[in-house]
C-alpha cells in the first residue's frame, strides 16, 4: 500500500505541475496533504469501531485518491466492503483508476452534481473542489441553485461556492445513518453564503463535531483559506444533542475541545462565536451604524490604470478636472491623521490621482488627444471590456464615493498591539478604493460635528479604542492570519461610548 501511495504522491505532483497556479485557482483543484488525510482517516476509524457494519466509502472529488489511500492505510480490509470515487477532471479519473482499481476501487468519470448515485454510502471523506463563485457561469449556478432548492428546499446564496453544493447534494448518496468528514474552508461559519450550510448542518443531520485549523496552520501551501473538519450523520438531530468544537492541531489531538449545544449553533449567525462567544449586546444599545453609514471604497476594476501617481497623470494629459485625489494603502499612511493641502489631496510624501471622467468619447478624442491615447492604450489592454469597466458609462467614470472622514482598513494581520484594523481621521479631499471602509457621520453625530469640529478627533480616539477582539470577533479570518472587515460587519459592533462625547 505505502508503494502504491508513493506512486499516487508522484503522480499528483506531475499533475499539478502541469497546469498553472491560477488554473488549478479556477478549477478549485488544492490536493489533500498526505499527512492531512491520513489524520482524517484515522479519526474516522476512531468513530467507525463503534459501529457493526462494513464500511462502503465515497468520496465525491477522488483526485488521485488521497482520502482512499488513507483509508486503505488506517481501515483494516475487511471493514472496507464497497469503495467508490467520483472525479471530472478525465486526467485524474485515469490516475484513481490505475493507482486503485485492482483494491476495489470504482472510479465515476464525470460532474458529481449532474450524476445520479449508483447507491448510498456510509462512509463519506472528501475534500470537494473549492471553486469560488465568481469562476462558476450564471447559468452554472442557476442550475445548483434549483437543484438545492428542489432537493432539499434550502434556498442557496449566488455568493457560495462549489464545495457548498457539493456537500448539499451529497445528502442523496449518503445512506440513513452514514458518516460524512468533510475538509472544506472553514469561511462557511460565518458569511452570509454559508447560511444554507448551517441551517442543512443544524436540522437535516446530526451534527457530530467541527475541527477549526488556526489561520496561521494553513493546511493547503497553494491555497491561502483557513480550513474546517465538518463531521456529521445523515440523522436527525436527537433532543438536548451537543456537538463538539475543537480548535488547532490535527484533530484526532486538538489544541482545544469543548461541547457546545446544538441550540447555541441555531441562536448565532456566526458559529465562530462559539464557543465563549462574548456577552450579546442589547438591542437598544447603539453600534457604529447608529452613528455612520459605512460603505466600502471605490473597486476601479484596475486599479493599475485608473490610479496614478499625480504628476504622471497630468503628463499623460489627463486634465485635471478629471482627476480626483484617492489614498494610497494603509501602509503608506505614517499617521491615523490625514492632513490636507491647500488644493484638497493629501499631504503625503506621493499623491496619487484617480481618473475620472464623464465626457464621451467623442469629445475627449477631440479635445484632449492625448487623454485619448492614454484611454485608447487601455482599450487595447482589454481594461474596458473588464467585468466593472463595461457596466460604467462611459467606462473611464467611475462610482460616486464622497471623501470619508473616518476610515478603517478592510482587511490586515494582526501587529504589535494585536489589532488588525487601522483607523484614521481624513482630513483631505480625497476618497478612497475598496481596501478602506468608509465611515460617513450621519444622524446627529452629523449634526454635532457641523457645530463642533473639536469632536472629531475625540471620534477618532473613540473609533482607535475599539478592541481587537471585538474587531476580530465581528469579521471573519483567512488562512495566514489574514483578517477582513465588510460594512455590515463593522456597522455591528457597539458604540455606546460615542454617546458620552
Amino acid at each position: 500500500m505505502l508503494d502504491v501511495e508513493a506512486r499516487r504522491q508522484a503522480i499528483q505532483a506531475t499533475l499539478d505541475a502541469s497546469r498553472t497556479a491560477s488554473e488549478r485557482n479556477r478549477l478549485g483543484q488544492f490536493a489533500t496533504p498526505p499527512a492531512l488525510a491520513l489524520d482524517i482517516a484515522r479519526y474516522a476509524l476512531e468513530l467507525w469501531k463503534a459501529r457493526n457494519e462494513p464500511a462502503t466509502f465515497l468520496d465525491p472529488a477522488i483526485g488521485s485518491g488521497s482520502f482512499y489511500s488513507a483509508v486503505r492505510q488506517t481501515f483494516p480490509s475487511r471493514m472496507i466492503a464497497d469503495a467508490c470515487g467520483v472525479e471530472l477532471d478525465p486526467r485524474f479519473a485515469e490516475a484513481a483508476r490505475d493507482l486503485w482499481s485492482a483494491s476495489g476501487l470504482r472510479v465515476r468519470p464525470g460532474d458529481f452534481t449532474r450524476l445520479a448515485p449508483d447507491r448510498t454510502y456510509n462512509l463519506i471523506l472528501t475534500n470537494p473542489p473549492y471553486v469560488r463563485h465568481h469562476h462558476l457561469a450564471r447559468e452554472e449556478k442557476d442550475r445548483l441553485k434549483t437543484l438545492a432548492a428542489d432537493r432539499l428546499g434550502l434556498e442557496t446564496s449566488g455568493l457560495a461556492g462549489l464545495h457548498v453544493y457539493f456537500l448539499l447534494l451529497c445528502d442523496a448518496w449518503l445512506a440513513p445513518g452514514g458518516l460524512a468528514v468533510w475538509l472544506i474552508p472553514s469561511e462557511f461559519l460565518e458569511v452570509n453564503y454559508g447560511a444554507a450550510l448551517r441551517s442543512y448542518l443544524t436540522e437535516r443531520v446530526t451534527l457530530q463535531h467541527i475541527h477549526r485549523y488556526r489561520p496561521t496552520d494553513v493546511q493547503f501551501g497553494d491555497a491561502l483559506v483557513t480550513s474546517a473538519i465538518v463531521v456529521y450523520t445523515r440523522s436527525p438531530p436527537p433532543p438536548d444533542h451537543q456537538v463538539r468544537l475543537s480548535l488547532g492541531g490535527p484533530i484526532t489531538a486538538p489544541s482545544m475541545s469543548e461541547m457546545v449545544p446544538l441550540t447555541a449553533f441555531r441562536d448565532v449567525k456566526k458559529w465562530t462565536a462559539l464557543p465563549g462567544r462574548p456577552a450579546p449586546i442589547d438591542g437598544h444599545s447603539p453600534t457604529l451604524g447608529s452613528f455612520f453609514t459605512i460603505r466600502r471604497g471605490i473597486a476601479t476594476g484596475a486599479n493599475s490604470f485608473f490610479i496614478l501617481d499625480r504628476q504622471e497623470a497630468l503628463q499623460k494629459g489627463i486634465p485635471p478636472e478629471y482627476l480626483r485625489p484617492i489614498l494610497p494603502g494603509s501602509r503608506h499612511l505614517p499617521s491615523s491623521v490625514i492632513e490636507s493641502a491647500p488644493d484638497g489631496y493629501p499631504r503625503l510624501e506621493r499623491s496619487l490621482a484617480l481618473i475620472d471622467c464623464d465626457l464621451p468619447e467623442p469629445e475627449v478624442r477631440r479635445r484632449f488627444p492625448t487623454f485619448w491615447s492614454y484611454l485608447e492604450a487601455g482599450k487595447a489592454q482589454g481594461i474596458a471590456a473588464g467585468y466593472l469597466a463595461s457596466r460604467r458609462s462611459p467606462w473611464y467614470s467611475q462610482e460616486h464615493r464622497a471623501p470619508a472622514p473616518f476610515l478603517c482598513t478592510y482587511m490586515g494581520r494582526a501587529k504589535g498591539n494585536g489589532n488588525p484594523f487601522r483607523f484614521f481621521w481624513n482630513r483631505s479631499r480625497a476618497t478612497a478604493a475598496n481596501v478602506y471602509l468608509l465611515l460617513y457621520p450621519r444622524g446627529d453625530l452629523a449634526s454635532a460635528l457641523e457645530s463642533r469640529p473639536d469632536l472629531y478627533p475625540l471620534i477618532l480616539a473613540e473609533l482607535q479604542s475599539l478592541t481587537a477582539a471585538g474587531l476580530i470577533h465581528e469579521g471573519r479570518v483567512y488562512g495566514g492570519g489574514l483578517h477582513k472587515l465588510e460594512p455590515r460587519e463593522l456597522a455591528s459592533l457597539p458604540a455606546g461610548g460615542l454617546l458620552r462625547l
